[in-house]
């Protein structure tokens, strides 16, 4: 069954373009190993990748294809072959080469909305409906995806904002960090229980060098002077 549109004509001078609308593949590939462009148009701006697809070609559609057919060409309308094709392998063939599903022609159609105008079989409708659902599906996804990758990208942005306009900060926080790593690395090497007992012994020094120095033993009120 032909999905061109009604008032097109099944006939053309171009020899490529009249192979690919009979669906004689041995003669188109004669016709291309031969020189002929894979892209010639008709007079209504549509390629050999049109006509094929809108027969349902499959194999024309992978032969041009194979010699440098543009997958996205679009007529004079803005059709592109996906918008005159209305057979499951040939969409198949179409989108899993490049051709999005969602593209809009001059009138704003995409292959779905002209596939329900021409009253294609519901196999053909269910699988551009599926299509277009995982296109927007994958559309939200890498909208969200930007939005975290922006949202990340001010985030650091503020951040080293922060730390220039308060260099003060970042050093203390510099000099503070260091500190911490040197202690940790301490009590790492002499261990818990001596670090603890080190610090016993210089709070016991400390204590002593305080009473001999000034006669009163820290923290202790009531206490007689030391007489020297």
């Amino acid at each position: 069954m032909s999905y061109v549109f009604v008032n097109d004509s099944s006939q053309t001078n171009v020899p490529l373009l009249q192979a690919c609308i009979d669906g004689d593949f041995n003669y188109s590939k004669r016709l291309l190993e031969s020189g002929f462009d894979p892209n010639i148009r008709d007079s209504r701006g549509r390629t050999g990748l049109h006509l094929a697809a809108a027969r349902g070609n499959v194999d024309i559609c992978q032969l041009l294809h194979k010699f440098g057919a543009d997958l996205l060409a679009t007529d004079y309308q803005g059709n592109t072959a996906l918008h005159l094709c209305g057979h499951v392998d040939t969409i198949q063939f179409l989108v899993s080469n490049g051709l999005k599903i969602d593209i809009c022609n001059h009138q704003g159609a995409t292959p779905l909305v002209l596939a329900k105008r021409r009253g294609v079989n519901k196999d053909v409708i269910r699988l551009l409906e599926s299509l277009e659902e995982q296109e927007v599906k994958g559309f939200n996804r890498g909208a969200h995806s930007k939005l975290e990758t922006m949202q990340t990208a001010e985030s650091e942005s503020a951040m080293e904002s922060h730390s220039l306009l308060n260099p003060n900060l970042q050093q203390g926080e510099g000099v503070l960090s260091s500190f911490r790593t040197t202690w940790q690395e301490f009590v790492e090497d002499l261990g818990f229980w001596r670090v603890l007992l080190l610090i016993i012994v210089i709070a016991l020094l400390s204590l002593g060098i305080a009473y001999y120095v000034s006669g009163v033993l820290p923290f202790v009120e009531n206490q007689p002077e030391l007489v020297h």
